[in-house]
C-alpha cells in the first residue's frame, strides 16, 4: 500500500482540483448543475482515483486506477476548453488550467509506464 500524499502527481492533481473549484466560482449560476458540476467532479476524480489506486493491493489495480485518473484528466481538459469557448473562462485563466491539466496527464502517463514496467519485472 502506497501513501498517495507522497506522489508528486497526486499533489499536482490536488492543486488542480483546488484551482478548478476557484476557477468555476464565477461561472453563471445556471451552470451549477452543468459545467460547474462536471469540471469539479472530473477534477476531483483525478486525485481521488490516484489515492484509491494507492490503497489497492497490486500494481495491476494501481495501474487501472491511474488509467481512470488519466481519462478524467482528458475529460477535464475538454471541459476547460468548452468553458473558454463559452466565455466562462478568460484566456489567461484557461491557459493556466489547461497547462496544469496537461502536466498532470503527462505525469500520469509516465507513472503508468513505470508501474507497467515494474509489473513486467515482477
Amino acid at each position: 500500500m502506497k501513501n498517495f500524499r507522497d506522489l508528486m502527481v497526486w499533489q499536482k492533481a490536488h492543486s488542480l482540483t483546488l484551482a478548478s473549484y476557484r476557477g468555476t466560482a464565477e461561472f453563471p449560476k445556471q451552470e451549477i448543475y452543468g459545467l460547474i458540476s462536471q469540471i469539479r467532479r472530473c477534477s476531483a476524480s483525478i486525485a481521488a482515483n490516484i489515492a484509491e489506486g494507492c490503497g489497492k493491493g497490486s500494481n495491476a489495480e494501481f495501474q487501472r486506477f491511474l488509467q481512470i485518473a488519466a481519462g478524467s484528466a482528458s475529460e477535464l481538459e475538454y471541459h476547460f476548453l468548452l468553458a473558454k469557448d463559452l466565455g466562462f473562462l478568460p484566456g489567461e485563466q484557461y491557459e493556466k488550467l489547461d497547462q496544469s491539466t496537461v502536466e498532470v496527464k503527462r505525469m500520469l502517463a509516465g507513472l503508468i509506464k513505470k508501474v507497467e514496467a515494474d509489473r513486467r519485472e515482477n
